[in-house]
């Protein structure tokens, strides 16, 4: 199964100058659990914020969430794949890399998300299919 096939195409992003307060609302607001980072003046160069970020890395530790910004906390640079990929090569670069969602690219661009539960999903419809899955 391709990564294309299981990716969600619903990406949001916002600044690196953003606060995380404005980060928490965006998330909020899309119900969503990452965004990507765009950082000033850096054209190809990406980050992510996820909700763990937030809770680890700035409630957690009782920070002003109008002052921390957002490039401060973002994991760069994003860990992503072709939209080609299979999806054991998704899973096998999310355990080599310690990471949930996998942002899926195609060419320079930023096409979608692969995340646990969706390799989950994709497995199960893989043996919905007959494919031979462990």
């Amino acid at each position: 199964m391709k990564v294309s096939e299981i990716m969600t195409s619903r990406i949001e992003y916002i600044s690196g100058d953003s606060s995380v307060f404005e980060a928490i609302e965006k998330m909020i607001e899309k119900r969503i659990r990452s965004l990507v980072v765009k950082f000033r003046g850096e054209n190809e160069s990406h980050g992510v914020i996820t909700a763990r970020d937030i809770v680890c890395k700035v409630i957690a530790r009782k920070k002003n969430l109008r002052e921390v910004k957002v490039a401060d906390i973002a994991s760069r640079p994003l860990v992503s794949i072709e939209q080609e990929a299979e999806l054991s090569e998704v899973a096998g670069l999310m355990e080599e890399s310690g990471v949930g969602r996998v942002f899926v690219r195609e060419g320079d661009g930023i096409v979608g998300v692969v995340a646990l539960l969706d390799i989950m999903a994709g497995t199960l419809i893989m043996r919905a299919r007959g494919k031979n899955v462990v």
